[in-house]
């Protein structure tokens, strides 16, 4: 039952439940607002990155039937922008990560957040952890999560992104995704993970987790984990290296940072987690990461 993200999430929130004034935060479309269950945020968010210059807000997906919304931001005079993935913390996507998606943007990319919950439940409205991750997170498919991409990579390429030069990022819950459609869809040049999980126990939902996949690594992941992170733990952090000693060619050039005393979610400007020094530094991580394998 993603008991990691659990245990680090609601110590750091102190929280287990919104009132209706912390509810009235929650967003109404996608990228808007924050979820009722990291509420309360900090006083103000750190990063604000402007949409001047881009097109940016709520796509449609079609995947099959059914119709995927997602936040898009990509740079109006670059109508052949590389693609970059975000893919958001159990929370969904909110005020945070379509900002993380205009930085993106403002980058040089297209930048695409698809809202990969909404068949299972509305992300924004649980105001208590534990209900969330037992009544929607964990009963979200790895292989809907994976169609759901390759749907997104599509649509990209369909609206004349250049899905030839695709990467992907994602945070906590979205950083495990970042590994395993790393090595699903060999599309993708490159990927970025912060602080996801890499072992766990399989599930009819997750049969396999990212030290199981290394085999199958298209493109090498860098990936940003905290040293005080007590959801996922340095030993996890090791195994994983050590799979990736013995894995694919891009296994063995994917990379850990480590950042000193940095919790979980410490690039969450949001939230009290958030460590400046640590995020600034995975962020031009990041941007180099991409550019370094081939996603610019």
């Amino acid at each position: 039952m993603l008991q990691e993200e659990f245990d680090t999430l609601v110590p750091a929130q102190g929280l287990m439940g919104a009132t209706p004034d912390r509810r009235s935060f929650v967003r109404a479309a996608v990228g808007t607002g924050f979820a009722a269950a990291v509420l309360p945020v900090m006083a103000q968010t750190v990063v604000k990155t402007p949409s001047s210059g881009l097109l940016a807000g709520e796509v449609t997906i079609p995947v099959g039937d059914f119709k995927m919304p997602a936040y898009r931001a990509a740079p109006a005079n670059r109508p052949n922008a590389p693609v970059v993935l975000v893919i958001s913390e159990i929370f969904g996507v909110h005020e945070y990560i379509a900002d993380v998606a205009r930085r993106f943007a403002q980058a040089g990319y297209c930048a695409i957040a698809p809202e990969m919950f909404v068949r299972q439940g509305d992300a924004t409205a649980y105001g208590e952890i534990g209900k969330l991750i037992a009544e929607v997170i964990s009963k979200v498919p790895d292989a809907q999560v994976m169609a759901d991409l390759d749907a997104t990579l599509a649509w990209a390429k369909a609206q004349g992104f250049d899905t030839a030069k695709a990467g992907i990022t994602g945070f906590c819950w979205g950083g495990r995704i970042t590994w395993m459609y790393s090595a699903h869809n060999p599309a993708i040049k490159a990927g970025v993970a912060w602080y996801g999980r890499l072992v766990g126990q399989p599930s009819p939902t997750t049969p396999s987790n990212p030290v199981d996949v290394v085999g199958k690594l298209a493109g090498p992941v860098l990936g940003l984990y905290g040293e005080k992170d007590t959801g996922i733990p340095l030993d996890t952090v090791e195994a994983m290296k050590a799979a990736l000693a013995k894995g694919s060619a891009a296994a063995q050039t994917s990379q850990f940072v480590v950042y000193p005393d940095a919790p979980h979610a410490f690039h969450a400007d949001y939230r009290p987690s958030y460590r400046k020094e640590a995020a600034e530094d995975g962020w031009q991580r990041a941007l180099a990461w991409f550019k370094a394998h081939g996603v610019a």
